[in-house]
């Protein structure tokens, strides 16, 4: 079995509930980093030391279908003790880079959790990557534990991504219907070659992160 077939598991959330301490972690991932247009969008999910079952089928966002996304998406959120999805936007995204863009909208997601009635300033974080963030944007530090590949191995990461698949892809179509010409009902915003032959024809919108137009891979996330 390859690695990215196997199913996640709670392993790496309960030896950091071990090391750290503390009473609640908040699992991270982002969805939209290498899209052309549309937000960047960061998933959280809060789970406790005990937790129940998590919604079979679950997986990194990237591995399932849309529709079995769709599914899992309020079954993540109700797993979950809280979820929240935070954005930035395309302007965003050009005026400070993606690295902040990915910061502010993780501090927009901890603000939604705290606002639900999260105990945020109490819990350690997993995120997904090798690269923390999160913390550069925060008043106050938190317990921030990054790990490549988290969404494949880490059922609550698994759930975040979900989370914020969906919700972003929802918005993109959501777009679409004002923004027709791009296919973002289909790619998402992400450099398909019919995207990329829009731009070229229609030129960028306001959705588009202009400084990637002619720089940012055509990834899909």
């Amino acid at each position: 079995m390859r690695a990215a077939d196997a199913a996640p598991t709670l392993d790496v959330e309960r030896e950091l509930f071990a090391a750290s301490g503390a009473p609640f972690l908040i699992a991270v991932d982002e969805v939209g980093r290498g899209a052309l247009a549309g937000p960047v969008a960061v998933g959280m999910v809060v789970i406790a030391p005990e937790m129940p079952a998590f919604p079979a089928g679950l997986r990194d966002s990237k591995l399932l279908k849309e529709a079995v996304r769709e599914e899992l998406a309020p079954l993540c959120a109700a797993w979950g003790l809280f979820s929240a999805v935070g954005e930035a936007t395309p302007a965003e995204i050009d005026e400070h880079g993606i690295v902040t863009a990915l910061g502010i909208a993780g501090w927009r997601a901890l603000g939604a959790l705290r606002a639900a009635g999260a105990a945020v300033d109490a819990a350690s974080v997993l995120l997904d990557g090798n690269h923390d963030w999160l913390n550069p944007v925060l008043e106050s530090r938190m317990w921030v534990t990054t790990r490549i590949k988290a969404d494949l191995a880490c059922a609550s990461v698994a759930a975040a991504s979900v989370i914020a698949k969906v919700h972003r892809d929802r918005g993109m179509i959501a777009l679409h219907e004002s923004f027709p010409g791009y296919g973002w009902g289909s790619n998402k915003g992400y450099g398909s070659a019919a995207h990329l032959a829009a731009i070229a024809e229609l030129g960028p919108s306001e959705h588009h992160r202009r400084t990637w137009i002619h720089s940012s891979p055509a990834a899909i996330d």
